[in-house]
């Protein structure tokens, strides 16, 4: 494996987030064979900045996350995975919780993949 720009969704609750279009956290690590993953830095969006809305926006602007190699997240719709894979940054989900284990996981090449996409979580929920 040459080096490697690697981002966790992470959930409030620390734990990978279930949806990669509507994370808010990300930690992205610098992942090589030679070398243990380093953490190159943490993204905070807002929810305009989200991975959905952005790729909903399609002004054609980059993202942060177009920049990494590889995303990993709870689940993802086919249009963010789509979108990430255009710009050369690959999705996988895994039903695995803990974003370092995920990241380990994907380093020795048996990350538990996939699970469901639920659809409402592309909804904003309306909390009024």
């Amino acid at each position: 494996m040459t080096e490697k720009l690697i981002a966790l969704a992470v959930g409030d609750d620390g734990n990978l987030a279930p949806h990669a279009g509507r994370a808010l956290r990300w930690l992205v690590y610098v992942v090589s064979d030679a070398s243990e993953p380093s953490l190159a830095w943490t993204l905070d969006l807002t929810d305009a900045g989200s991975l959905h809305e952005w790729h909903v926006r399609g002004d054609g602007n980059r993202h942060p996350l177009h920049y990494v190699d590889v995303v990993i997240a709870g689940s993802a719709g086919d249009g963010v995975k789509r979108n990430l894979l255009q710009r050369n940054t690959t999705l996988l989900t895994t039903v695995e919780t803990l974003p370092l284990t995920a990241l380990e996981a994907y380093r020795a090449g048996n990350l538990t993949e996939d699970l469901p996409h639920l659809e409402q979580q592309c909804r904003k929920e309306d909390n009024s």
